[in-house]
């Protein structure tokens, strides 16, 4: 799937020679409300899985993730977020004001691949589309599922910390990472030349990327590789 899927074909990868030289660091928490929010996303687990799974079952191509970013939409509003949508065709932006300080953006991405997916999966997808052209399949190959969803759960922890999150948060549910055919524009440079970094203005972005190279439950962080930014409209 590295071939197909542009994230994963990038920094993605490449970033395992920094994880794979790291050593597990066990650190205490620095404040009591990083063992809230640890306690609420344990508590959030089981609907972050269904909702993850439902998007799988109804994978979306770039610039027509309309069944997921409505789910998005409707979530961000239920919890009381500035909701900005159709940001770049499809994109959802949310933003949550908690104490004075900083703005803190997270993103995910959305979209799916021309991929069919084999049977066998209770929420297997069996969406097809065109894409190029021609018909094809369409599954969430490259996590973009897992991503959203997690998204999603994250936005509902911290809503439900407001008052004791200093800064504000910004949430980025991204369309089109992925590739687009026929010279199609969309993905992060479109967000953000229609406004996505705009009122507020992030500080720091932070993003995540399910990858199959690490173990279970393990997790790592490095930073952004601009030199490895993609020159599509994608990214």
């Amino acid at each position: 799937m590295v071939g197909a899927c542009a994230c994963c074909a990038t920094g993605a990868v490449d970033s395992l020679r920094f994880v794979a030289s790291a050593e597990p660091i066990a650190a205490a928490p620095a404040r009591p409300i990083h063992l809230q929010l640890d306690a609420a996303a344990r508590a959030i687990e089981s609907k972050m899985i269904s909702w993850r799974r439902e998007i799988h079952q109804n994978p979306e191509l770039g610039n027509k993730e309309t069944h997921t970013s409505a789910l998005v939409a409707r979530h961000l509003h239920a919890l009381g977020y500035e909701v900005r949508e159709q940001v770049a065709v499809t994109g959802v932006v949310g933003v949550l004001t908690g104490q004075p300080g900083p703005v803190v953006a997270l993103r995910a991405d959305m979209d799916a691949l021309p991929v069919a997916e084999p049977e066998g999966l209770p929420f297997a997808s069996s969406a097809r589309d065109t894409w190029g052209g021609e018909e094809v399949g369409v599954m969430h190959a490259c996590g973009h599922d897992c991503h959203t969803a997690v998204l999603m759960a994250a936005a509902e922890v911290l809503a439900a910390h407001r008052n004791q999150i200093r800064g504000t948060i910004k949430l980025l549910f991204q369309p089109a990472e992925e590739n687009l055919p026929g010279g199609e524009i969309g993905g992060a440079r479109r967000m953000i030349a229609e406004g996505a970094f705009a009122d507020p203005k992030p500080d720091a972005v932070f993003g995540l990327h399910v990858i199959s190279a690490l173990p279970t439950g393990a997790s790592a962080i490095g930073p952004a590789a601009p030199w490895r930014v993609p020159t599509s409209s994608a990214s």
